[in-house]
Formats: structure tokens, sequence, C-alpha cells
């Protein structure tokens, strides 16, 4: 994890620029507090907060190519980055780090290379021979990126809204999978996968195939040369996670698993009030996969304390993603201090098996395949947000397995009936099917709880009595005046809105939050499946209790 600025277009003429960014960057510095480096050009500036997770000793940004034409700045890792420097056998790489092979790449295909990269990342690089820039942001969005241009018409681009919502007019979140070569000056989708389309998901259901793409690419994700730990709720998707991690931690996959882990011992963390249901089924699952187990307790108090400082990191006012993010905030500081700077994280599996208890209602295959397209193509904007920038507040790094590129390419090919639940089948069922072996059954076949429900149902009672207290019937009922874009509904998304505001002034910053109802964050085709999800305005998933206790009978 770490931060980027980009400063370009720069007018003629201009000065004090290096100062400017150099301020801009520091406002998201908490993402890479081991080192700060900058390059300055007449056109362009590229500044980065470091933190160091491979090649620690050698990696430090901005990277430049050999011949001192390319400059690249990245946040985020390249996972198969061996398998690409082996096939540059005379580029002179200058560091051990990960990123640098997208200078290699850059200097032999142009801009034609970023479907072979699979990682998270999001990157800015300059060409000063052909003073030409390109922008980048992974597939799917687990890494933020932000862009926007001042009074002047000079691009910013930076990791996190608060760094250039200062200086811009406008400002905009870079859209995932896509890109911007300054040579078109046309932001273009380059990630394109068949499986978008119905028609093209026929691959037939094979839990054993599933489960062997899944251990690949958690086994390709520990690459790690500082020590991890994995987050687990107890829940089915970070039980997995952690069950397989398990069997990798002893050996570094860098050598190929020849040599000894650095830190063989794989740590697994946990949060909630005191005895939340996903402090309980933690424990259970930590014994069963053997990780030494931290499991921390956090107090009403200590949440609601924490709202605006949570807010001004993740950098929205959505409800769910709030109230999700304050125990992982909180979490992330807990882990910070034990010196752990990598964790994994389950996210991304209710995504692309339909694990949301609404799903249980789809009606048909192409519906509930749909569905799931939809919601992973907004996954940068909840839970990618959510851990990313709840773990990096703390300069904590979360990577996110389920999200890897080719597991993504498998899972999202499969026949979508066979993910479908309903009449006595659970959501995630093939997915429960691949981890047989790997969990308690009570694990395994763990109903659904979302996150923040999980860590205590008086979490969420407590934010909605202290929204109550802080926001007047009067308020609420000229919300739309106050706040005309995606006027809030409820009495807590308006206190969420008015912290945000605080931290956010521009109208340009609030129209980066998705808006309307939060609820499962469906479409209107998908509420449209059941008449009574219309009616439900908490997110939470207690509303849909009902479907949990018919569809496990």
């Amino acid at each position: 994890m770490c931060s980027i600025l980009g400063l370009f277009d720069i007018p003629a003429g201009q000065i004090g620029l290096r100062g400017l960014a150099l301020e801009a960057s520091r406002r998201q510095r908490h993402r890479g507090p081991d080192w700060s480096g900058v390059y300055v050009h007449d056109q362009a500036i590229i500044a980065h907060e470091r933190l160091a997770i491979v090649g620690i000793d050698s990696g430090a940004q901005p990277l430049i190519s050999p011949d001192g034409k390319l400059v690249l700045g990245v946040n985020g890792e390249i996972y198969n980055h061996r398998e690409l420097r082996n096939e540059f056998p005379d580029f002179d790489f200058r560091t051990s780090s990960d990123c640098e092979v997208i200078l290699a790449l850059f200097q032999r295909y142009g801009t034609d290379f970023l479907n072979r990269l699979n990682g998270i990342y999001a990157f800015v690089l300059w060409d000063s021979e052909s003073e030409r820039y390109l922008i980048a942001r992974d597939p799917i969005g687990v890494m933020p990126l932000y862009y926007g241009r001042d009074e002047n018409g000079m691009l910013w681009v930076a990791s996190e809204l608060k760094a250039i919502e200062p200086q811009c007019v406008q400002v905009q979140a870079f859209p995932p999978g896509h890109s911007l070569d300054s040579n078109d000056g046309e932001i273009r989708r380059w990630y394109q996968p068949s499986w978008r389309e119905f028609d093209n998901a026929t691959t037939p259901a094979n839990p054993t195939d599933l489960r062997q793409t899944l251990e690949t690419a958690i086994h390709r994700q520990l690459m790690c040369d500082v020590p991890y730990g994995v987050l687990l709720s107890g829940g089915l998707d970070s039980s997995l996670v952690a069950s397989i991690a398990q069997r990798y931690s002893d050996k570094r996959i860098e050598s190929d698993d020849r040599d000894q882990a650095w830190w063989p011992r794989l740590h697994s963390f946990a949060i909630g009030l005191q005895d939340s249901p996903d402090l309980a089924a933690a424990r259970i699952a930590a014994e069963a996969i053997g990780t030494q187990h931290h499991e921390f307790h956090y107090t009403i108090d200590e949440g609601l304390d924490a709202l605006a400082d949570v807010i001004r990191h993740i950098e929205t006012f959505d409800v769910t993603t709030i109230r999700a993010s304050t125990p992982m905030f909180l979490l992330a500081r807990r882990i910070k201090a034990m010196g752990i700077k990598m964790v994994l994280s389950g996210e991304g599996a209710d995504e692309i098996f339909g694990g949301y208890l609404y799903f249980h209602k789809a009606p048909n295959a192409q519906a509930f395949h749909e569905e799931t397209v939809r919601k992973i193509e907004k996954l940068h904007q909840f839970d990618c947000l959510r851990a990313n920038k709840s773990m990096a507040a703390w300069g904590v790094e979360a990577r996110v397995p389920f999200l890897d590129l080719e597991f993504v390419d498998y899972a999202m090919s499969m026949d979508p009936a066979a993910k479908m639940a309903g009449d006595g089948k659970p959501e995630k069922g093939i997915l429960r099917e691949a981890g047989r072996g790997l969990l308690p059954e009570e694990i395994l076949w763990r109903q659904k709880e979302q996150f923040s429900d999980g860590v205590g149902y008086g979490w969420i009672d407590a934010l909605k009595d202290h929204a109550e207290a802080q926001v007047s019937d009067r308020e609420l009922s000229e919300a739309a005046q106050r706040f005309p874009l995606n006027p809030p509904q409820t009495k807590e998304a308006y206190c969420y809105r008015r912290i945000f505001e605080r931290h956010f002034p521009s109208p340009a910053a609030a129209a980066t939050v998705p808006g309307g109802p939060s609820i499962a964050c469906s479409t209107p085709e998908a509420l449209a499946w059941d008449e009574s999800f219309t009616r439900m305005a908490d997110p939470s998933g207690r509303a849909m209790r009902g479907i949990h206790e018919t569809s496990y009978e």
C-alpha cells in the first residue's frame, strides 16, 4: 500500500509546484509512512509515499528506467512480476520491486500490456522523451484513484480524494479497468472480460477446480517481505482465505517454496463488540485452522468517537460502508501496533457467488449472473474502498484473493445456475462445497452475516440512536435543500453526510459518492425480485433475516 500523486499538462511558466505537490502528497502519507519520493519535470511531477512490502531495501519510488526516460509511480502489487521479468533478460532491472516490470513492459509494448498484469494497482507513468503520460487502474478497482483539473487546466491524479480536492474545480474517481494515454487524451476501458455477457458464462461448475484456482490465487498473494496476517471474521470467506493461507505460510513463495518463511506463524485478527457473533465464530475457525489468533473488542463509544476520522479516511457517506468501516478502521490500528503491514481479506466472494441474501430471490440464472456482474463493477465504490482505505489509514495493506484476476475470470465464467441459492440451498453453495475439509462444518455452512452486523447487533442500533440525537426531524425534512445531490433519506445518512461535508466541502467531492438507496446496493431490477425489498430502508442484513430462516430449512 502506498500513495501516488501526479501533476500533468502543466502550463508553461508555472512555478512553486514542487511545494504544492509535496503538500498534497502529505495529505495521504498515512498510506505510505516508510519513505517519500518526488520527481519534478517542467511538464510533469510525480510524488510517492511508500509502504514497503516487497523489495523493501531497493524499491523506493518513483522508479526510473535505466535510460532515465521513463518515470513511474505505483500504488499496488504486481503478483505475476517474476514471470513477466523472465521475458526481459536484457532489461537492466535496478530494484527488486514488483512494480518495476511495468517500465519494461511499457518500453516494449507501449500501452498494450495492461491485460498481462495480475495485481492490484493504480499508477502514473511519464515518458520524458515523448512528453507522454499514462494513467491506469486495476480491473476491479481494489486500489483507489482520483483525478481532476484545477482552474488552470492542470491535471491532478492521486490515490485519495483529500489530496487533490482542495486544488481542483472538478474531481472524479478514475474508473477501474481503464487507462488514460495523453497521446489521445481519452479514458478508455481496457479490461473487457467475456464473462460480462451471460451467454459466455458456460464453464461447468467443478468444486475441485474452483478450490484449486482459489488456492493458487492465495498462494500468489502471499508475496511479501514483511510480517503479514489474515482478517478472520469467522464467516465463510475470510475463514477459507485463512485456512488456505495457513497451508503455505511456512515457506517463502519468492523462492518457489524452497526456503523457510521469515515469519512462519500466521496471525489472524478479529474485532467486535463484547460477545459478538463474529468473535465467537472466529475463535472456532482460528482454533481449527491453527493461526495465532488475536481478538480485539471495541465499545460503542469508541466506535462513535471514531466516526469523523473514519469518514475522512474512507471518503464516502454511504451508510453501509461507514457501518462496516468503523470496526475495520479500529482493527487496523491494533494490527499496525503489532508490527503487521499486510493482511489478506475476504472481500469479493459475495459479489462473485451471489452471497447477499437477496440473491435467494433471483428468478433465473441470467438475472442472477447480471446482478453479480453489476456488483463486481461497483465494488470499487463500496467493499474495496472500505477494505483499502480503512486499513491504509494506519499504513496496512489489504489484499483480496477472491479478486485475483485469474480467480475472477474463472469463477465468473462458471455456469451461474450452479451458484444460485434457494429451495433449501444456502448462498455460495458451490464455494462451500469447494471448501470441504478445510473448515469445521459449523463455519463452512455458517449463515451469511454482513460485517457491520457480525461485529455485534448493538453497533447498528447505537449508530441509529446516535443519529437520532444528532439530527432533528426538521433537518431531515429539509435535507434536499441542504444536499440537493443525492439527499439523505434517514437521520443516520444525514449525520454521515454532514460529517463528510465538513471534510470535503465541494459539490464535486460529494459527486464521487454513489447515491440512491444502499439496500444491498441493488439495481431496480434486483429489487423487483421481491416486492418486500422496495420497503426496506435499512441496508443491514438483519432486514432480510426472513430469507435466512426460510432458505436454510
